[in-house]
């Protein structure tokens, strides 16, 4: 049979790397291949991505871009009202036989990726999904009984018991590019960048570099330089303390199963050295890789997690949906200087610690009594590293909503946690 009819569009999401990307490899050993990236901005709804997390995807786009090119395809980027009818015009354009993408697990994606594909099959296109995005699927662990786990400790001891596939896709040497005419347009024609935000976005690239190659850079620097004092240094506030791959995940600019296996490994070295500290600090690492998998876990699971707490016990509690106080928070106006300079970094940079995003959080929560999800949507506009599952389970587990969350009565003290 001959593989140049098999053409594939590739639909890249938060996926943006060409490394270790199983939709792309898949694709890539078939044929010819046709990569989009379609910004539907209508679809986003509730969720419509904040400036600085914009003005990321954009810088990572550009990058995906270039690599694209130099293994000798075109990324098509598309503006659409639907992403149903940009795919449609992509697959008939090149007379595609099939799409593939990887898998994403936040609510609004689960509900659109499959009426997608829904679709598409009823029409005879063959649609393919691949895992790029976590250690395992989350219809692959279940305890004993079969059930859902509800708490993190129980699914993490699972998952570091559960056999590992130790599949990496390297990086296509070449690819086939599948032609056709598609009304494409450029990264500035997408308009994930507002004139007005320009000047402020200018800030962001002198700290910080997107893209999958940077991703690369930034974990290498991790693991060799800041990885042995995780634990000692993760709850200081200032300085290196943290691995700083938090957005470069959340885009999928590099592959969690590549920072899992090249922490483990440190992690048996060190065991075999006796060093103590270097075997705590990956152990604890690696517990920061899996709630970033139980967030994804947990909206799988519990599809409802966004809009209500796992647990209905705090279904009367009486939240004060209070504008004045809800103001005073974000701007940093509260009167508790750590509290309020917290608040203050984040409006200016995008980015804070994660020891203060808990102080400013529990603050908002059980001080304030704001309503959580007013939190967790203030955190999702304002945060250049914004995950929707992440500050789901973040936001939960301060307000008690889950399981083994913060009690509610538990205040994180911000006059204690600013010595």
């Amino acid at each position: 049979m001959d593989s140049s009819n098999n053409k594939t569009v590739v639909w890249f999401r938060r996926d943006l790397r060409i490394e270790d990307n199983p939709a792309l490899s898949a694709a890539a050993r078939e044929g010819p291949v046709f990569p989009v990236y379609i910004w539907c901005p209508r679809e986003e709804g509730q969720f419509y991505p904040g400036r600085v997390s914009r003005w990321w995807l954009k810088q990572s786009l550009t990058h995906l871009e270039q690599s694209l090119k130099s293994v000798g395809a075109q990324l098509m980027l598309m503006r659409a009202d639907s992403t149903l009818t940009a795919l449609l015009e992509c697959i008939e354009s090149i007379g595609a036989t099939k799409l593939v993408f990887n898998h994403l697990y936040d609510p609004v994606s689960l509900v659109r990726d499959h009426d997608i594909k829904e679709k598409l099959v009823e029409r005879g296109i063959s649609v393919q999904s691949y895992n790029a995005d976590l250690l395992y699927e989350p219809w692959e662990v279940y305890n004993d009984k079969g059930n859902s786990f509800r708490t993190f400790d129980a699914y993490w001891d699972k998952c570091l018991n559960m056999q590992m596939e130790p599949i990496f896709h390297g990086m296509p040497w070449r690819l086939t590019p599948a032609l056709g005419k598609v009304g494409g347009c450029s990264i500035e024609k997408l308009g994930l960048e507002y004139e007005s935000e320009k000047s402020s976005n200018a800030l962001l690239g002198r700290g910080w570099a997107p893209g999958w190659s940077n991703a690369d850079k930034v974990l290498t620097e991790f693991l060799e330089h800041q990885l042995l004092h995780y634990a000692k240094n993760r709850v200081k506030v200032g300085g290196s303390s943290t691995s700083l791959l938090s957005p470069y995940l959340h885009f999928g600019e590099v592959s969690v199963r590549k920072v899992f296996q090249s922490t483990r490994l440190k992690q048996i070295l060190w065991a075999k050295e006796g060093n103590t500290q270097g075997q705590e600090s990956a152990t604890l690492f690696l517990r920061a890789i899996g709630l970033r998998e139980y967030s994804r876990y947990l909206c799988f699971n519990f599809p409802f997690t966004h809009e209500r707490a796992l647990l209905s016990h705090l279904k009367f509690f009486p939240w004060q949906a209070d504008q004045a106080r809800f103001k005073a928070w974000r701007q940093g106006k509260t009167g508790y200087p750590f509290v309020d300079a917290g608040m203050r970094e984040l409006w200016a940079t995008g980015w804070i610690h994660n020891r203060i995003r808990v102080i400013v959080s529990s603050f908002a929560v059980k001080f304030l009594l704001l309503p959580w999800k007013w939190g967790m949507k203030y955190f999702w506009d304002t945060l250049l590293d914004a995950d929707l599952e992440s500050d789901i389970l973040g936001w939960q587990y301060i307000s008690g909503g889950l399981p083994d969350g913060h009690e509610l009565e538990r205040m994180d003290c911000p006059e204690v946690n600013s010595n």
